[in-house]
């Protein structure tokens, strides 16, 4: 297939004689043949107006077209074929292995959203029926559901080209709940984009979908984005990145004349505490899990295990010795780009300056673009004393802190910000010895894992990928699973309204056979 390094919208190639950039081989350097162009503000004025003029038509779609669509992208998507993981190898550099697998997991995320508006369950119906005989005051019939909210704004991840980026979960959960998409692609990998951009525009044809759906839009200045989020057609935003990205996006959002939502990823050092019990085992699988997680990807996960907290002690000694030996013999990767990689770099030489803070070990030696791993340690009280040692180094580095018992690890805890997750490991009888720290640890993040690292991410119902902030900028949502799809919905309440009036979930009786919180009885809830 041939690139055109044009932008897509509303199902046609656009570009205006603007400036334009390519992609690099993050292994030599070296540009890409094919030029993309920089979105100008009408291009992103001309893809709001499409996906506001789409928006009535696709909120009437029905639930089983709009799930054939979904379903329509992720075999679109799979026809690609090779030449997607050749396009995507080529500018991110991640083994063609990892691309077939993310690129697994995009299509389960489409299917997964395609089972979830068909059963209804996103829309969380609620009657409460007309109490007229009820005293001192008849209660009304009531009846509530969730609506989609409008036109998404999306922004692709510079790490997760496929499962995070243009067809990714997020733009899987907006067209779900009913929102046309205006996907702003990430310029590490262009060509990607648009391969997959011409995939859904391809499944919106087949299956009938106003025109304005979808659109893609270059660029690699922040000027798109800001653009993209200050336009008032759109009416919320999804974001996976930097914090400081993530954070001004959100200012923008919240400072417009009509302020929007904004679910902005924006990182997290995923902290692991190991109980007593935990180096009682094998310490050498537990290096080497804790090793192989550190280094998944070059470190280059949101769930990347950057903060360990173990009590100190000769038991604390052999692991770390062990820990130590695991990473020695780590092989330097290649980073997704020169400028993550110098992020890296920055954030290292940052702990190697710190006075409180001693390198415990290295990998092998890296190159241009390539991650050397590294394992740092540092007091209780030093980490307790500069909230820097918190903040998220991009790559598979650790900080380790030693803690002297019980105590420090509450005292930890209790200073920690906003998380995406949080692992223990130990004896199951340690978690009832730590119930404290574990309803502390609930309200510091998402997800609270047991005997088990951070690193994967199950796509699932029950699966929460969120947590305060400043992991993200919405404590109440997550971005993987189902529950995503609440990001880009609100409830609206129906009072008083005759039935014929009344969408048709709301009819009595659930005709459609919806899932539902309550109100048509217990028969009917699953």
């Amino acid at each position: 297939m041939q690139l055109q390094g044009t932008h897509l919208i509303a199902g046609k190639h656009t570009a205006r004689d603007k400036d334009s950039f390519r992609a690099q081989d993050p292994r030599t350097g070296q540009s890409l043949p094919t030029k993309f162009f920089e979105a100008t503000p009408q291009d992103v004025a001309a893809a709001c107006s499409a996906a506001a003029e789409a928006f009535p038509a696709y909120v009437a779609v029905s639930s089983a077209t709009r799930a054939s669509f979904l379903e329509a992208i992720a075999t679109e998507i799979e026809s690609l074929g090779d030449t997607l993981i050749d396009r995507c190898n080529q500018e991110t550099a991640l083994p063609a292995g990892r691309l077939m697998g993310e690129r697994g997991r995009t299509v389960g995320q489409l299917r997964l959203f395609a089972s979830v508006v068909r059963d209804g369950s996103w829309r969380d119906l609620r009657i409460d029926p007309a109490l007229p005989d009820r005293t001192p005051a008849p209660r009304p019939d009531l009846r509530q559901m969730q609506i989609p909210l409008g036109p998404v704004a999306i922004f692709g991840a510079s790490n997760f080209p496929l499962a995070f980026s243009v067809a990714g979960g997020d733009t899987a959960s907006a067209l779900a709940a009913g929102c046309p998409v205006v996907v702003k692609a990430h310029p590490l990998h262009p060509g990607t984009s648009e391969l997959i951009g011409e995939a859904i525009t391809r499944a919106a044809t087949a299956t009938g979908m106003p025109a304005g759906v979808f659109s893609l839009l270059q660029g690699q200045t922040n000027a798109v984005g800001a653009a993209l989020v200050q336009d008032p057609r759109i009416t919320a935003v999804g974001f996976t990145g930097s914090f400081r990205g993530g954070k001004a996006l959100y200012d923008l959002a919240v400072r417009r004349e009509v302020p929007i939502p904004v679910f902005a990823e924006m990182g997290s050092v995923n902290p692991v505490f190991l109980l007593p019990g935990a180096l009682e085992q094998d310490v050498d699988q537990l290096a080497e899990g804790l090793s192989n997680s550190l280094n998944l990807g070059v470190g280059q996960f949101c769930t990347n295990p950057g903060l360990v907290i173990l009590p100190e002690g000769p038991k604390a000694d052999r692991f770390l010795e062990a820990l130590g030996g695991k990473v020695r013999g780590c092989t330097a990767g290649t980073m997704l780009s020169e400028g993550i990689a110098g992020a890296y770099r920055s954030g290292v030489e940052r702990l190697l300056a710190h006075p409180a803070v001693t390198q415990l070990e290295t990998s092998q030696s890296a190159g241009a673009g390539r991650a050397t791993s590294y394992v740092f340690t540092t007091t209780t009280d030093a980490f307790l004393a500069d909230r820097a040692l918190e903040e998220e180094v991009f790559g598979p580095a650790t900080l380790v802190v030693r803690a002297a018992g019980p105590e420090d690890f509450m005292r930890i805890a209790r200073h920690l910000g906003g998380h995406l997750t949080a692992s223990l490991f130990g004896t199951a009888a340690e978690l009832a010895e730590h119930g404290e720290l574990i309803q502390l640890l609930t309200r510091k993040v998402g997800r609270l894992i047991f005997n088990a690292f951070p690193t994967g991410v199950e796509v699932s119902h029950a699966m929460v990928h969120g947590g305060p902030y400043p992991a993200t900028t919405a404590v109440a949502v997550d971005s993987v699973g189902t529950a995503a799809i609440r990001r880009f919905s609100r409830p609206v309440c129906y009072q008083g309204f005759p039935e014929a009036a009344l969408p048709a979930a709301l009819w009595d009786g659930n005709p459609r056979g919806l899932v539902t919180a309550g109100g048509w009885g217990v028969d009917t809830v699953s």
